[in-house]
């Protein structure tokens, strides 16, 4: 694999020499431990990753396998499957030979508030806390609905629903606090396609109840509806913090501008809780931000701006027609715009760690996508002569398909003083991930190092997507796309273990000094060949050495795509 130096005009370029196109036509995938995984590590990497078993649900490309929890009292795994609407338990005492023992699907179970949940309804996401009390995130029919909260047994050997209290607008992740006190739940409140519903996001902070016993119900407690506080955005309408994107509402989509629109426009997606368990930290996907809400008050404290990657800077490939692994600087700016989130405390500060995957409104009613050639036509401003200068390029050139051309970018940002034309180019996503203090002060960013990374690994599948193996596939929008993300201990150090959405795989990092994160390794159960093994990792979750059925550490991670649960072993080189 030859590597070049190249500059063209005042763009650097980091480029490998140009690669025969791979691609395996998107069919059903076979999830298994694949013969040869992908493993590529540094030089001293502490640990390895081996998979040792996959669950199949045989069900391809309809998010049969996302959201995972492993239960150590009675060794399984949850698995969140949202084409079932449903919760699947698997046995993982042998976590080389996972068995699916049963389902647990809400439909029928009556709320708290007297709601009864019905056919159709989504699950999303699931939490167990240390007794066996599991709480699922349940998305109504109509996604613009207020949707459930639903308690059920873990440990139990069937399904053992407990009953439910209602919470906001799509529910899109729960978590549990440290204690096992409360629950907490990310509405996400995403518009209908046309905008003429378009729900306030919120977080439920959730009081649960304080014990699961053995009697009939494998449950002791109460529960209400009034355990469920709403923490919104209503204090914020007036003071949103700089670097905060509020776009693409009601008002841009349809003409109406609603009472609320700070809050409706807000769509928390993930929650991470502080050590302590007093402070937790939301994901705002769309809007590049991060808020903090105090759980005992159930209020939100703050929203920090996550800023932006600069590609003036930090190379990437922006372009899926260049016949190479191109990795150059361009005149871009990238959003962080984390989907998962985690947090880890270090000589007592808290630290929150973010996967940056990227994400943009693109609905019916509004969207802010838009290729950077398309710039300058249907109603779009063109791009500033300012922008092709600092490139070294002209206009003309910058748009070829090899160059700027392809890259996906939003329409809702970047217009200069006038509006004539697009001074500032922002692109989705930041193709790595970030650590950031607790006032949300950048101490750690992977720039271009996934992209770097897979480059070596698998070079033949470079930003691959991942229902199709294809040669840089993705080049043109996100990348490697960083979706998932678990933080472990192991032997007193740290790991962030970041699952690449579309390439496929995990990455692991050692963050254990927050501003000097270091990569240890990136295993990869795909057969690029035949499109089989693993393909979308969405959820992962951490396993300690204390609790695995193995003694040793493991990553669980839940793959949409393949609709495969699979478990990687980890062993201390």
């Amino acid at each position: 694999m030859k590597t070049l130096g190249l500059k063209h005009g005042g763009v650097k370029i980091v480029a490998i020499a140009a690669l025969a196109a791979c691609a395996t036509t998107a069919v059903p995938a076979s999830a298994a431990v694949v013969p040869t995984p992908v493993n590529y590590s540094s030089d001293n990497a502490a640990i390895s990753l081996a998979p040792l078993d996959s669950y199949d649900t045989e069900i391809f490309d309809s998010s049969a396998a996302e959201i995972v929890q492993y239960v150590p009292e009675s060794q399984r795994i949850l698995t969140v499957n949202a084409q079932a609407g449903e919760v699947d338990v698997l046995d993982a005492s042998d976590p080389k030979n996972l068995v699916k023992e049963y389902a647990i699907n809400a439909a029928g179970v009556k709320s708290a508030d007297g709601s009864v949940i019905p056919e159709g309804a989504v699950a999303n996401s699931v939490a167990v806390r240390e007794d066996g009390l599991g709480v699922v995130a349940v998305e109504a029919p109509n996604k613009t609905d207020a949707g459930w909260l639903v308690y059920f047994n873990a440990n139990a050997n069937a399904p053992t629903i407990i009953g439910a209290v209602r919470v906001g607008s799509l529910p899109d992740m729960v978590t549990i606090t440290p204690n096992g006190a409360t629950a907490l739940v990310a509405n996400e409140g995403e518009p209908a396609e046309d905008y003429s519903v378009d729900p306030e996001g919120s977080i439920s902070v959730v009081t649960l109840p304080k014990t699961l016993a053995a009697n009939a119900k494998g449950f002791k407690g109460s529960i209400a509806q009034n355990q469920v506080k709403t923490a919104g955005f209503h204090a914020f309408e007036n003071n949103v913090p700089e670097g905060v994107r509020i776009f693409g509402g009601r008002e841009d989509a349809t003409g109406v501008k609603p009472e609320f629109p700070v809050s409706e426009n807000l769509e928390p997606e993930y929650i991470a809780v502080s050590e302590n368990g007093a402070k937790a930290y939301v994901s705002l996907q769309e809007a590049n931000a991060v808020a903090v809400v105090s759980v005992n008050s159930g209020q939100i404290l703050e929203i920090l701006p996550l800023g932006t990657v600069d590609r003036t800077e930090i190379a990437m490939d922006a372009s899926d027609k260049d016949k190479s692994i191109g990795l150059k600087t361009w005149p871009v700016q990238g959003f962080r715009m984390p989907d998962a989130l985690g947090t880890y405390k270090v000589q007592g500060m808290d630290y929150f760690v973010t996967a940056n995957e990227g994400d943009s409104r693109d609905w019916a009613g509004y969207s802010e996508e838009s290729r950077m050639k398309d710039f300058g036509k249907d109603g779009i401003a063109p791009v500033c002569e300012s922008v092709a200068e600092e490139a070294g390029l002209s206009l003309k050139d910058l748009r070829k398909d090899e160059n700027l051309g392809r890259l996906n970018l939003t329409t809702a940002q970047g217009l200069n003083a006038d509006g004539s034309c697009y001074e500032t180019l922002y692109a989705f996503g930041g193709r790595g991930f970030s650590i950031f203090d607790p006032q949300g002060n950048l101490v750690f960013e992977s720039g271009s190092e996934f992209e770097e990374i897979v480059a070596k690994a698998v070079p033949e599948y470079f930003n691959s997507n991942h229902t199709e193996a294809k040669f840089d596939g993705r080049s043109d929008d996100k990348g490697p796309e960083p979706e998932g993300l678990s933080l472990g201990k192991i032997d007193g150090r740290t790991y962030a273990f970041i699952g690449l959405e579309r390439v496929g795989g995990v990455m692991v990092y050692d963050i254990t000094n927050p501003r000097d994160a270091k990569f240890v390794t990136y295993v990869n159960n795909r057969d690029f060949s035949n499109n089989t093994g693993d393909l979308g990792p969405e959820g992962l979750d951490f396993v300690s050495a204390t609790d695995s059925p193995t003694g040793k550490p493991l990553v669980v991670v839940g793959n949409e795509v393949s609709g495969s649960t699979s478990v990687f072993e980890i062993t201390v080189k």
